[in-house]
């Protein structure tokens, strides 16, 4: 059996940052609130069901949260993660997790190494940037380490063969991958910690090989090569050429991306893959975004069950990733929603082998 991890997104809460680039009280709830359908049969807006609009600072909201996934088979959150050249932002809700001992949850870590942009989307109007991600070096190494190392004493920290697991978001971006895991392997014996089972995350399959380099193992998100292929079928490239002035989106079906995503796991075995049960960007980018249209609960539960049969064969312990627990701005969740309530919830638990 595989053990199934989703990623968390600690976004729902106001920060200084958020408040001073897009405004007082700005959450991910502001751009779930406001997003419109673009087109007819597209979901849009979607509503949070059982939680509400919630704000990530109340715990009672993340107990709820860790027992619905635990419920549904889920075995841990993967964090997403944010350090910034000894700067630590969205924060304050894994802290917490850390610091009260609650939920009594599993979770592990993924740095989101990525620079922060006020996108336009407009080829004319120049993006904006609002904070750069850079690699000071051994020492910002080490005080990144420093400032997560309770978190890696945590009795709830996910071990996978025997050791803490942490993924990088964008492993080609640090400029000496070996320096990064040896310096912090080294740390981690020193303070009796089992060393880290490193993996990268990749967004697509052209740089595969490539993020195997001081990595342990890649997890494998196939959506970004299904949408590339989709906007490059005949019609679909006209949609893109026109979309700046019809403002058009293109839609590409579940049924693809996972008939896409299958074959890439078969064709990647040694990777480990990364599901997705749903995905809409629009509510960030509008027309611009890759928007996935027609997922069900039960398309969602026929895809986890192949995947799982996938592992079937595969020696020692397995993992599988779902991408994501709670990315509402993204259309990227399980969490309960007014349309379809419980449902991919169900079907996760009623698809695990």
């Amino acid at each position: 059996m595989s053990r199934l991890i989703a990623f968390y997104l600690p976004q729902f809460y106001p920060t200084p940052e958020n408040d001073q680039w897009w405004g007082k009280g700005f959450t991910e709830w502001t751009n779930v609130g406001r997003a419109k359908p673009l087109f007819k049969g597209h979901y849009q807006p979607r509503v949070p069901a059982d939680l509400g609009y919630y704000d990530l600072r109340v715990q009672d909201v993340r107990v709820q949260q860790a027992k619905m996934a635990e419920a549904a088979g889920i075995q841990g959150f993967c964090y997403w993660h944010y350090w910034f050249a000894g700067r630590r932002l969205l924060n304050k809700v894994f802290d917490e997790v850390v610091e009260s001992g609650s939920p009594d949850f599993p979770f592990c870590l993924c740095w989101a190494n990525h620079s922060w942009w006020a996108k336009t989307w407009d080829p004319d109007i120049p993006d904006r940037l609002l904070i750069e991600q850079t690699y000071p070096g051994v020492d910002d190494y080490k005080n990144q380490f420093y400032a997560l190392l309770p978190a890696f004493q945590d009795k709830r920290y996910i071990k996978y063969n025997g050791k803490l697991l942490y993924g990088v978001f964008e492993p080609a971006g640090i400029p000496n991958i070996k320096k990064f895991t040896e310096t912090w392997n080294t740390l981690a014996a020193e303070h009796g910690l089992p060393g880290f089972y490193f993996f990268a995350f990749a967004q697509g399959s052209e740089h595969l090989e490539a993020y195997h380099k001081g990595f342990d193992t890649v997890v494998y998100d196939a959506m970004h090569d299904a949408a590339y292929m989709n906007r490059i079928r005949p019609f679909n490239k006209v949609l893109v050429k026109l979309n700046p002035i019809l403002h058009r989106p293109v839609p590409m079906s579940y049924d693809f991306y996972t008939k896409l995503a299958l074959e890439k796991f078969r064709q990647f075995p040694d990777t480990v893959p990364c599901l997705v049960p749903n995905f809409d960007h629009s509510p960030r980018s509008g027309s611009k975004g890759v928007i996935i249209h027609d997922s069900t609960p039960e398309k969602w539960g026929k895809f986890l069950k192949e995947v799982y049969e996938l592992q079937v064969n595969k020696d020692g312990e397995k993992l599988l990733f779902i991408k994501a627990w709670n990315e509402w701005a993204e259309g990227n969740y399980l969490e309960p929603d007014l349309r379809w309530g419980k449902s991919y919830l169900r079907e996760t638990k009623a698809n695990i082998i």
